[in-house]
Parts: structure tokens; C-alpha cells; sequence
């Protein structure tokens, strides 16, 4: 449980520093920096799912992982 939330904060992290890096090199002319920070969006709205329905099916409580 703890490694799948590490693991989808650090793409989340990559996501981000991605789109910078495009920022940058394309100069805002391309789609790359839109498309990193919608898949920075739908990294982060799948992380809240999964921890609302990790917390419903009693996975994690307020204490953390069971």
C-alpha cells in the first residue's frame, strides 16, 4: 500500500518536472506541456480515489495501513 502511494507521488513529481523540461524546449508553441500536466491531473485525481476507496474497504484507517 505505502509503495503504490510513493510510487504514484513520484510520477506525479516526474509528471510535473516533465512539463517544465517541455516548457522550456518548446517555448509554450507545443502540446507536450498541456498533455504532462493532464496526465499530472489524472495522476492525482487516481491517487485521491484510490486512498478514498483504500480507506472505505478499511485499508487504511486514520492511523495509516492496517
Amino acid at each position: 500500500m505505502k509503495i503504490v502511494v510513493v510510487a504514484v507521488l513520484i510520477a506525479i513529481v516526474a509528471a510535473l518536472l516533465a512539463a517544465l523540461v517541455f516548457l522550456y524546449r518548446d517555448a509554450g508553441r507545443g502540446k507536450r506541456v498541456v498533455w504532462m500536466l493532464t496526465v499530472r491531473v489524472a495522476l492525482s485525481v487516481s491517487l485521491i480515489g484510490f486512498l478514498l476507496f483504500s480507506y472505505w474497504m478499511g485499508w487504511i484507517g486514520a492511523g495509516g495501513v492496517r
